[in-house]
């Protein structure tokens, strides 16, 4: 049972003013708001086209305390688009971090509510991406992650990176998936999370159940009974959602 990605979800103490951050540091645009939800994606955006990923902003109490296990990667064309696109990113709020990076080309930035992001130097994998080059999850053990992974998207494998493995769509559109070495021992609930969902017509117990065939086990992040969607955890511990069939 065939299942992909959908979503990539971000928790917020305020998902309305992150949301209007998100789209203009994007240059795309705020969708469907609502209390418990605001969604961003590109203009014109047919919805879920993976030529890219959209953005869901959910309300939650707890502020972020820990570095994320998942952040995005942008893409730039050249060293003076990725200097003019750091400085317009600070402008619109965000702010410069040090989370041991060191003397890398990319510049590692912070939205509003502390999410890490950063902007790449120009590479030519990215050339094609969008402004998101890469949703960056940080594993373990990114060999056996990648091989649920693999399943839980129905993406391919990709050549992105050198230091662990990557993804993308069969259709060669949109961000890159990234599971990378370097991450400690999971301490909380992930503030940004993956959303797949089987597709339309399919089943979405028996996705379910291919997944936790897969590796997966059942997740509670305090979602209840009355939701649509099913809350996993990959193997490494990371939560995302099983969404009904779109």
């Amino acid at each position: 049972m065939t299942t992909r990605l959908v979503h990539l979800v971000v928790d917020a103490a305020e998902p309305a003013r992150l949301a209007r951050f998100w789209a203009a540091a994007l240059r795309w645009e705020v969708g469907a708001e609502e209390d418990d939800e605001v969604d961003v994606c590109p203009g014109g955006y047919n919805y879920p086209d993976p030529a890219a990923l959209p953005l869901v902003f959910v309300p939650v109490p707890e502020p972020k305390a820990v570095k994320n296990r998942v952040h995005l990667d942008l893409a730039t064309t050249s060293a003076a688009h990725q200097a003019a696109e750091v400085e317009r990113q600070l402008r619109l709020g965000a702010l410069r971090v040090d989370i041991g990076q060191g003397d890398v080309p990319w510049q590692v930035l912070a939205d509003p509510e502390g999410n890490e992001v950063c902007v790449l130097d120009p590479r030519p994998v990215y050339r094609d991406t969008g402004p998101v080059a890469a949703v960056v999850c940080d594993c373990a053990d990114p060999a056996s992650a990648g091989a649920f992974w693999a399943l839980a998207t129905g993406w391919v494998p990709g050549d992105s990176v050198q230091d662990g493995v990557s993804f993308r769509s069969s259709q060669g559109v949109g961000p890159y998936l990234e599971l990378v070495p370097g991450c400690g021992e999971k301490l909380v609930k992930n503030r940004i999370h993956l959303d797949v969902a089987p597709y339309r017509g399919d089943d979405h117990a028996g996705a379910v159940k291919a997944l936790l065939g897969a590796g997966a086990v059942p997740a509670d992040v305090g979602q209840g009974d009355e939701v649509s969607w099913t809350v996993l955890a990959d193997p490494e511990g990371s939560e995302f959602c099983v969404l009904t069939p779109r």
